[in-house]
């Protein structure tokens, strides 16, 4: 099928997303009188604190590709339950699959055990200064709440990291929004991806909301995976900021 390795690659790269060295080392200076480091740093703490309050949510997250080029269209959908317990870890269960059978198999279910592999690697892909440098470019409204835009650069070619611009709420330190590219193109068939990523905020935690990759196929057409991340239920406990956090 002379289709098929084009997408197998766009599958590899649409998962969503070294030597450690000293942080003050990797953090460009302040702007406008906000420091930087202040910022990474608390927003390091942030994610700490909602770690270790974050017990338990369930979700049915649906999963979407379309693929067009070659004068055709192909077109999958998927939605899987995701249960998560702090003691262990997310468990995934396929609840339904239409569509494009291809599709399913190659991009969606890779999709999923994507992020299995990602969540198993949370030091190697988390927004830390041991994987990125950052870099203050302003501040500006995001869902009418201040939000601090910072431009991120990876430190090591790693599949599961990119390049581009962080959107950190000025009030509770969490990433609200991700504008990126991957940090690795796993082949020449791809010419680029972009990727968007958003979060919203549920009993006090700041949780995936959806995930949208866009891969352009240098030989012709273009694939667009979604991710949506659902409604949450059963998030506990509820979680306020601590001061600083």
């Amino acid at each position: 099928m002379r289709l098929k390795f084009p997408i197998l690659i766009c599958a590899v790269l649409m998962v969503g997303m070294e030597m450690p060295v000293s942080p003050e080392t990797l953090v460009a200076p302040a702007r406008g009188g906000v420091a930087v480091q202040d910022i990474v740093d608390r927003m390091q703490q942030h994610e700490a604190n909602q770690l270790h309050a974050l017990k338990h949510y369930d979700a049915i997250r649906h999963y979407g590709v379309e693929y067009r080029g070659f004068g055709t269209t192909m077109a999958g959908k998927m939605d899987v339950e995701v249960d998560f317990d702090a003691s262990s870890g997310k468990t995934f269960r396929i609840l339904s699959e239409k569509g494009s059978k291809f599709l399913c198999e190659n991009v969606l279910k890779r999709a999923v055990e994507g992020e299995k592999e990602a969540s198993r690697e949370r030091e190697a892909t988390a927004l830390t200064p041991v994987n990125y440098k950052f870099q203050l470019e302003k501040v500006e409204e995001l869902n009418q709440r201040p939000a601090y835009v910072l431009d991120v650069e990876p430190l090591s070619v790693n599949k599961f990291l990119y390049r581009g611009r962080i959107w950190v709420d000025a009030q509770d330190f969490a990433v609200e929004k991700i504008e990126a590219r991957p940090a690795k193109n796993p082949s020449l068939w791809i010419s680029k991806t972009e990727i968007r990523y958003t979060s919203t905020k549920v009993s006090g935690f700041w949780l995936p909301e959806q995930n949208r990759s866009e891969t352009q196929v240098r030989i012709g057409g273009t694939a667009v995976l979604t991710i949506d991340y659902g409604n949450y239920q059963d998030v506990s406990d509820s979680f306020v900021p601590s001061e600083g956090s």
